[in-house]
């Protein structure tokens, strides 16, 4: 049991995640200088109350993926993980440097789904809109996921999930199309400047398989 435990703690490094969002709370407020992204584009994007569920699964969605890639492949695990932490602090600096906010619609509180958003909406700021940190560690999540050799129904549910939260950010108005951009293009860049170069020998660290 004790063996086992040990086996399974590298895992404690998730919790950089929600230690480093802790930063997402301290700026996400507005300001005179908060810059709005919206094209016309966005205009022609519907608002669609049901996208709140993927969503909302995003997070545990995000944690469950990283256990998945800790069994299969650790150097995935920590690449990802790492890739992840990375993209977050750049995410918040741009934050910092660069404030946006988004033009929510108004909706009412009839039903379930409408009730979610408006939950979603009250606790969540139209702040820290870019880039997407939804579409920045889904993306890196679904790469990651290639990667990883998963087997193919796993792999089709990987991708249709993380692009079902990706477009999401668009049907429930918590992101525009540049936020989108942003996040895949961030997600992009950290693999081509550091993925490549981090984490790439295989060797007694894959016995996460045999876990």
């Amino acid at each position: 049991m004790k063996n086992k435990l040990i086996a399974y703690s590298p895992l404690v490094w998730l919790l950089a995640i929600p230690v480093l969002n802790v930063f997402y709370g301290i700026l996400n407020h507005g300001g005179p200088h908060a810059a709005s992204l919206i094209t016309a584009w966005d205009h022609l994007i519907p608002f669609v109350p049901a996208f709140i569920i993927p969503y909302l699964i995003w997070y545990p969605y995000i944690f469950l993926m990283f256990v998945v890639f800790f069994r299969k492949d650790r150097m995935v695990y920590y690449r990802s993980l790492t890739l992840t932490c990375i993209g977050l602090v750049i995410c918040y600096l741009i934050y910092f440097v660069f404030q946006t906010t988004m033009q929510r619609p108004e909706i009412g509180h009839v039903g379930i789904l409408n009730w979610l958003v408006s939950f979603v909406y009250s606790t969540d700021a139209p702040y820290n809109c870019f880039p997407s940190i939804h579409v920045l560690t889904s993306h890196i999540v679904l790469k990651a996921a290639y990667q990883c050799k998963l087997n193919k129904r796993a792999l089709t549910a990987a991708s249709v999930t993380s692009w079902m939260i990706i477009i999401s950010t668009l049907l429930v108005k918590q992101h525009v199309l540049m936020d989108v951009a942003g996040g895949i293009l961030l997600s992009e860049m950290l693999y081509y400047l550091i993925g490549r170069n981090i984490f790439t020998q295989h060797g007694k660290e894959s016995v996460a398989r045999e876990l």
